[in-house]
């Protein structure tokens, strides 16, 4: 060992070269140079020379360093234990080797990305979204953990940013071809359908034998309308697994097939094995109270829908106070008075047009009327409303509830005005058409409407409302893929519909005129009638497509899909009433809202 490198090695070249690192990469990358020739394939040296090739500008070599250093970490001693840690999750083992790992080296990025993975499984999603987001650009080439990243991301229904990360992997390679179901889904999310789907096709060719992506191309075919091929592929998935409860609630969920006898004797075998997965018992609950449903067996099958609900209320543990709880707040803080000084704040764009109530009510019919319209764009549920409201409301983690809508009076016209474009912005991806007005559905904006009047006080807003007892029913006996944690409990369905109704009363006592109201009822007795009020309401003039609505080739991805797709018809109507002996909590829960849930006249 020369002289130069015996002293090196005393003073701990790496140390000194990660100090150099910023002031002078060509120091860093001779001094970690050295270091492995010190000792050959070790990470910590080969990931100092991919830092300095990058901060020098050799992104190339920088990239072959970097995958030599996370292959090198494989045989890493301590990363080894918190793996097989992670593999038992044994979290709490895990845990703190990773954390004194990054203590004594901060830029180790395969230690970096386990911890993101620990941070993730315990619900510590935006940890974990840091902890990736670090590792990338510490390493840019380490692709798992882009992969990783652009996981984290989906799971926040952030989906473009995922596809922004998938899009980096390229599409060659064992990582990309992993995440080819994950950018379809992602796709999915956007309204990229046909190009999910192809891609779904594609790894259902070279491997299929997937139920789960038969399942997950089944979805999409149903958005998009291709009803027989969605049932042909959900069949193929049951056929490979037949105790896969998902798929089966997803075909009772189409609304427009009736389970055989064979189908009720393959679920009901299923449910009898003791080892079955809980999610999969919970969705052949829903799909048995379904099929028995649709057999008039009320009481068999009100026995799977409680069964189902009760599986589903204990894990999500909901607490209907929180709802509660800003309307109690918002109705004295939003008065006419409130309103007026804030007149003419927001952002005055007249694109959107809110469809709000509660979920089940008729609101994806309300959205396929309108969106058959020549001038009017149909999108799908979007999130950014409750998004921008997170924004605004100062929650600390752990806390039950934060200062909304308190925040709102100290909002200033720039803000409000400044929030209204950010919507606009962030729903503009979701627009394809180039129509003059786009159409945001989502039911559980009621509780934002007064919100959505400040940011945007020339939007519309729709509130599609239905019968208490039917409405509340029908959320009983429906399963949602995520959110609506209010629907698995009698009481807690009342208690939302009666808060739903107090708060949308006030805000037509504090902005006369503001909301346009749709009965279900009144739209199936008379749909000419109902719809000329509404396209007047929007200011569009009439057109025919909007009374033929089921001729409308659109995707929709609702639990209404099909039934959309369909002629106006009574038969959903009064479907409480054969199970109405087990619907005293929710009756009890309504109150004043079962007696009075129409009174408010129409626009």
């Amino acid at each position: 060992m020369s002289r130069e490198a015996q002293q090196m090695a005393k003073t701990n070249p790496l140390v000194e070269g990660y100090q150099s690192l910023e002031d002078d990469p060509g120091k860093s990358g001779k001094l970690a140079r050295e270091a492995l020739r010190l000792h050959p394939e070790s990470p910590p040296a080969l990931r100092l020379v991919g830092l300095a090739m990058r901060a020098s500008g050799q992104t190339e070599e920088a990239a072959e360093f970097e995958q030599r250093a996370v292959k090198a970490a494989t045989s890493d001693p301590v990363l080894l234990r918190a793996g097989h840690a992670l593999f038992a999750n044994q979290l709490h083992e895990a845990e703190p080797l990773l954390k004194e790992r990054l203590k004594r080296d901060p830029y180790d990025y395969s230690a970096m990305r386990m911890l993101a993975e620990l941070a993730a499984r315990i619900g510590r999603i935006h940890d974990s979204e840091s902890l990736l987001r670090r590792t990338v650009e510490l390493a840019p080439s380490f692709q798992a953990a882009r992969a990783n990243l652009a996981t984290v991301l989906y799971r926040q229904h952030r989906a473009p940013e995922a596809l922004e990360q998938l899009d980096q992997l390229g599409t060659d390679g064992e990582i990309a071809d992993s995440y080819r179901n994950l950018r379809a889904a992602a796709l999915g999310r956007i309204g990229g359908y046909e190009e999910a789907i192809d891609l779904y096709r594609d790894v259902l060719r070279r491997h299929p034998e997937q139920p789960k992506i038969w399942m997950s191309m089944a979805h999409l075919l149903k958005t998009v309308g291709n009803q027989e091929e969605s049932i042909s592929a959900y069949r193929r998935a049951i056929e490979l697994a037949p105790s896969l409860g998902e798929v089966w609630w997803s075909l009772a969920n189409l609304k427009t097939i009736t389970f055989d006898d064979e189908d009720v004797r393959a679920m009901e075998a299923a449910l009898d094995d003791a080892a079955l997965d809980i999610d999969d018992r919970l969705h052949l609950h829903f799909a048995l109270g379904k099929a028995y449903e649709d057999r008039r067996s009320p009481e068999q099958s009100w026995r799977h829908y409680e069964a189902g609900n009760d599986i589903q209320s204990k894990r999500l543990g909901h607490n209907p106070n929180r709802i509660t709880r800003i309307v109690d707040r918002s109705i004295p803080l939003m008065t006419r008075d409130f309103f007026a000084a804030r007149n003419e704040m927001g952002c005055e764009a007249p694109d959107p047009i809110f469809i709000l109530g509660m979920p089940r009510a008729g609101s994806t019919l309300v959205e396929q009327i309108l969106a058959s319209h020549s001038r009017v764009e149909g999108t799908m549920e979007l999130p950014d409303i409750s998004a921008l409201v997170r924004q605004i409301d100062n929650k600390n983690a752990g806390e039950e509830f934060g200062n909304y809508p308190d925040a709102l009076a100290n909002l200033d016209g720039d803000t409000l005005a400044a929030l209204g474009q950010e919507y606009l912005d962030r729903t503009r991806i979701q627009r394809s058409e180039g129509k003059p007005f786009f159409i945001d559905k989502m039911p559980n904006n009621w509780v934002h409407a007064g919100f959505i009047r400040l940011i945007l006080p020339n939007a519309k807003i729709i509130d599609a409302r239905r019968h208490p007892l039917d409405c509340g029913f029908s959320n009983f006996k429906q399963h949602y893929a995520r959110g609506q944690a209010f629907s698995y409990d009698l009481a807690h369905i009342g208690r939302y519909y009666a808060d739903y109704v107090r708060f949308m009363d006030h805000i037509d006592r504090a902005q006369p005129g503001a909301v346009h109201r749709v009965i279900h009822e009144r739209l199936v007795e008379n749909p000419e009638q109902e719809i000329r009020a509404l396209l007047a309401y929007c200011g569009l003039e009439w057109e025919d497509s909007c009374l033929r609505f089921h001729e409308t080739k659109r995707a929709v991805r609702t639990a209404s899909s099909e039934q959309v797709r369909q002629p106006l018809s009574k038969a959903g109507l009064g479907q409480w009433q054969p199970y109405e002996q087990w619907l005293a909590p929710l009756k009890t829960a309504l109150g004043p809202a079962l007696q009075h849930w129409d009174d408010a006249p129409l626009p």
